[in-house]
């Protein structure tokens, strides 16, 4: 397992969800919500030098079946975005079937409701995908996902 911290982020269209994880790629934790938008990339450069992150793993939305649609674009085209701001092979897209619904179910069952809950659910989603892409990597020894190049 590489040493360093991970930061997993969840695109919407509204939010952005923020993790991170500890330095010994183990256990991913909730960060932060940021605004989708102007800014968000700034942000989460931000952040991934804050925590000298040696990675930022972005979910990718597909289908059940493995199709990607608007959201999937829409993601692909934000983890370019931000792989123009960061080191070479510094951004890996993850597959995130199921986060949300997995961080919603637990939030619910955390005693967590209404809007308290739409406040963090982002950043709940983000840790459910880091933390699978965490485990992923313990599993296969590999780095996970796909590596985003920049269009630089």
């Amino acid at each position: 397992m590489r040493q360093g911290v991970r930061l997993g982020v969840d695109v919407g269209s509204v939010r952005v969800g923020v993790a991170k994880s500890d330095p010994g790629g183990v256990l991913a934790s909730p960060l932060e919500t940021v605004k989708s938008g102007r800014g968000d990339v700034d942000r989460l450069v931000a952040l991934a030098a804050e925590y000298e992150a040696i990675e930022v793993v972005v979910g990718l939305p597909t289908s059940l079946s493995g199709r990607e649609g608007p959201a999937a674009r829409a993601a692909r085209k934000f983890a370019a975005r931000l792989a123009d701001r960061l080191p070479p092979e510094a951004v890996r897209l993850y597959d995130e079937r199921l986060t949300t619904v997995t961080a919603e179910s637990g939030l619910r069952a955390g005693g967590v409701h209404g809007q308290a809950r739409r406040k963090v659910v982002d950043q709940a989603a983000a840790a459910v995908l880091l933390q699978a892409a965490l485990d992923a990597e313990r599993l296969t020894g590999h780095p996970p996902g796909e590596i985003v190049r920049g269009s630089s």
